[in-house]
């Protein structure tokens, strides 16, 4: 089994190492997955989260294992960059993978875990959220700032951002299922911005405030943002439902 155990939690090795050994006979489930499990394990005082990656087709084996890293380990290496870039994400602890001579098998991303006020989907689904109106602007600036940071969070999905209310009208934005991640050496473009909020929702009401708040930040026209928005929301949602229907139609997905 390789291993890195975050020097802020050396002390808790033993506990660490026993954690992901008994991962299927203990701990509470948090998310049954079809591909990937999150369960949680006490340590001492502290919840810790751990994310179990299904163990990758035949192919990815041999790639995970000798030309890119696996899932659990970019996990733990994407959250310590964001962190040292100031951005919010649950504290990393370690990562574990089962290794062959030839392949990668299981792996593990154990973080801090955090319960969030909400997430943004509730945004979406509660239309009458307090503060909701608040809440997306202030989202929308953290998006952008993650755009102007030369981060690409290719999982910028509805339940991939935990949001914590930090004080009157204040909200704090700390991503979660980071294996998926680019870090550019510059500023995304205004587009390719635009794109990477594509799978957040194809709301009408949503897309507005947020193209608004986006126009704002960038210096560029409301219009021009929210054209671009919507042509990419409605696009992504499109093509989500297309392969919805096509997996139902294989008899893939239950009806």
């Amino acid at each position: 089994m390789n291993y890195v155990i975050h020097t802020d939690f050396a002390t808790h090795s033993p506990r660490i190492q026993e954690i992901v050994a008994k991962f299927n006979t203990e701990g509470t489930m948090f998310a049954d997955g079809t591909r990937n499990k999150i369960k949680t394990f006490s340590m001492d005082d502290t919840t810790v989260n751990v994310k179990s990656f299904k163990v990758p087709n035949f192919f990815n084996k041999i790639v995970y294992r000798f030309f890119r890293e696996g899932k659990a380990q970019r996990s733990y290496e994407n959250a310590n960059a964001l962190l040292n870039m100031g951005i919010g994400t649950p504290k990393p602890i370690a990562f574990f993978e089962n290794r062959t001579a030839l392949s990668l098998l299981d792996s593990y991303y154990m973080s801090e875990q955090m319960l969030p006020d909400l997430t943004y989907r509730q945004l979406i689904e509660i239309p009458d959220y307090p503060e909701h109106d608040i809440i997306l602007r202030q989202f929308t600036q953290f998006t952008y700032l993650l755009h102007q940071k030369g981060i690409e969070f290719k999982d910028h999905t509805p339940g991939n951002t935990l949001i914590k209310k930090t004080g009157a009208q204040r909200y704090e934005f700390f991503l979660v299922d980071l294996n998926r991640m680019a870090f550019h050496s510059k500023p995304l473009s205004l587009k390719k911005g635009i794109i990477n909020m594509s799978r957040l929702t194809p709301e009408n009401h949503l897309v507005e405030v947020m193209s608004d708040e986006y126009a704002k930040l960038c210096g560029a026209s409301y219009d021009e943002v929210l054209s671009l928005m919507t042509k990419y929301t409605q696009y992504f949602a499109n093509r989500f439902h297309r392969k919805r229907a096509i997996k139902r139609a294989l008899g893939l997905r239950k009806k």
